[in-house]
């Protein structure tokens, strides 16, 4: 899809409970990438729709949320260093199961 961007979203969460919350959100949303780290391939409607979501789960006194928009999926070259035992490579086009 044409309106579809790459998204990095990190997270902190003070308590373990909602972190496991928002883990388990983040997991039908994106590939995990390491610990607090996801990229997602969105459209507006999806992003708009995780961002509510988010919402619910947060504690907004001790919680943060990052979500850092790379830009349109399909032409989007990220320079990104990765170091260690694994690479990076921006999420591809999938089906979703629901």
């Amino acid at each position: 899809m044409a309106d579809e961007h790459l998204f990095i979203v990190t997270y902190d969460i003070a308590d373990a409970r909602r972190w496991r919350a928002v883990f388990k959100l983040m997991n039908g949303y994106g590939e995990w990438l390491q610990l607090s780290v996801f990229q997602c391939r969105l459209d507006r409607q999806r992003q708009v729709e995780l961002r509510s979501r988010l919402e619910t789960l947060l504690n907004r006194e001790e919680d943060h949320v990052m979500i850092i928009d790379v830009g349109p999926a399909e032409s989007v070259k990220p320079r990104v260093h990765s170091l260690g035992k694994r690479g990076f490579d921006p999420l591809g086009r999938a089906p979703v199961i629901v």
